[in-house]
């Protein structure tokens, strides 16, 4: 299966996210727009959502040392859970007090067409920064479902993006149908209905990704796929008798496994570390990503 790249996802998101913010904040202002600002507000909160997962990615790259012996790879989780915060925050519910506000105090929208055209364009370069996320995902989604890769998934970066790009488009189709609502009926307050609908949507995706997010950031073993190949691979290793127990855990990118086993040399000790040597040695072949590998030969369980 190909390695999906989060980085590419993450630069076109970040390029999508400052050309339509900066043309909504235009047309917002221009307009008068409540739906329009709230918009606004929540392509530059993912603007620098964006920047924020590039840190974690590099901070997450940082070699291990004496204080910190597994690394920093947890960095990407702590970086993206407090995007996801910011999406609630700063998108979700701004967009709510924005429509609370435009609900009560309701103004006449100016030059809407502007808005609309805005809109459009924002959705085009949107959908194309969400096709370009879900090309990395089918990189390493393989047979499962998008719900289930959502669930699976331990790419919180690719996990992130797919959120917000999916959030954000959803949002813009929203902000279009309520300013056209707007346009068509002459009341100012389908604009306000427009925000709050945007708001409601944001903290609904924000609680989804930080729930995902917050199990990485606990600490979440392998996706269940490959923990089952891993598992099925020392299996069929000739050198071990009975495989006792598997324990993984997901490190950024990076894994850490404990293999708890009965080997098949048990007699001599220099024949036993050259099996286990070589199932490690093997092993790490098989799956490139894990990091750590620590292996405990015993008797019993």
């Amino acid at each position: 299966m190909a390695q999906a790249n989060s980085l590419r996802s993450v630069l076109y998101a970040l390029a999508a996210n400052l050309s339509i913010a900066i043309a909504k904040f235009a047309a917002a202002l221009y307009t008068g727009s409540g739906a329009m600002l709230a918009e606004a507000i929540h392509s530059t909160a993912d603007s620098g959502n964006q920047l924020l997962l590039i840190l974690g990615m590099k901070q997450s790259r940082r070699p291990p040392s004496d204080e910190y012996p597994l690394g920093y790879g947890k960095s990407v989780f702590f970086w993206s859970f407090v995007v996801a915060v910011m999406l609630f925050s700063m998108g979700g519910m701004f967009s709510l007090y924005e429509g609370w506000h435009k609900l009560h105090n309701p103004e006449p929208l100016h030059q809407p067409m502007v808005a609309v055209t805005v809109l459009v364009f924002a959705i085009v370069a949107e959908g194309l920064s969400l096709l370009g996320a879900m090309r990395e995902i089918n990189k390493e989604r393989g047979d499962l479902g998008w719900f289930e890769w959502f669930r699976e998934s331990r790419n919180s970066p690719l996990l992130v993006i797919f959120g917000e790009d999916l959030a954000a488009l959803l949002g813009l189709l929203l902000a279009l149908m309520f300013i056209l609502l707007t346009m068509v009926t002459g009341n100012p307050l389908f604009d306000a209905l427009g925000s709050i609908g945007i708001g409601i949507l944001l903290i609904t995706v924000a609680t989804l990704v930080g729930r995902e997010v917050m199990a990485l950031l606990i600490g979440q073993s392998a996706a269940p796929e490959n923990r089952r190949a891993m598992q099925a691979w020392l299996v069929e290793r000739p050198e071990i008798a009975e495989l006792y127990n598997l324990l993984t855990l997901q490190m950024g990118d990076n894994l850490m496994v404990a293999i708890k086993a009965r080997m098949e040399e048990q007699q001599d000790a220099a024949r036993l570390i050259a099996d286990i040597n070589r199932v490690e040695r093997d092993f790490r072949k098989a799956f490139p990503g894990i990091a750590w590998c620590f292996f405990e030969p015993d008797n019993e369980d």
